[in-house]
């Protein structure tokens, strides 16, 4: 017969599963904030999903990504509204190279990416962002 301080003692040594993981441990992320990038395989592109935080233009109506990809295009790529308010659009772009760009907003202000690769000052006294791909 085991005595109480010996019961004690085997219980203090036991290893005790651990908790459960909770539902949200295993829910999905939501979109990268900045670049994401997806080489593919089975073809020469990377699908390039570019997202603007809603923070950037927190009353934006219409935002679009424009740059060397699309010949600085304003109406090539608009971009969407997720749930957050961030605005996203993804693109499949040629591997091996970077491209310049920038996010136009409400079709007067341009704002650049806040994780974007690098920086490049451009002709018009500003600065576009850079992918490298």
């Amino acid at each position: 017969m085991k005595t109480v301080k010996a019961k004690k003692a085997a219980a203090a040594t036991k290893v005790r599963p651990t908790r459960k993981p909770t539902k949200a441990a295993h829910a999905p992320t939501a979109h990268a904030r900045g670049i994401e990038k997806r080489f593919l395989k089975t073809r020469p592109v990377c699908k390039v999903t570019f997202t603007l935080p809603k923070e950037a233009a927190p009353e934006a109506e219409t935002v679009c990504v424009m740059g060397e990809f699309n010949n600085w295009s304003c109406d090539a790529h608009p971009m969407k509204r997720s749930k957050n308010g961030d605005f996203f659009v993804s693109l499949d772009l040629e591997k091996g190279r970077s491209y310049r760009f920038r996010y136009l907003i409400d079709g007067s202000k341009f704002e650049n990416d806040w994780q974007a690769d690098r920086y490049e000052p451009n002709p018009y006294g500003g600065d576009d962002s850079i992918v490298e791909l």
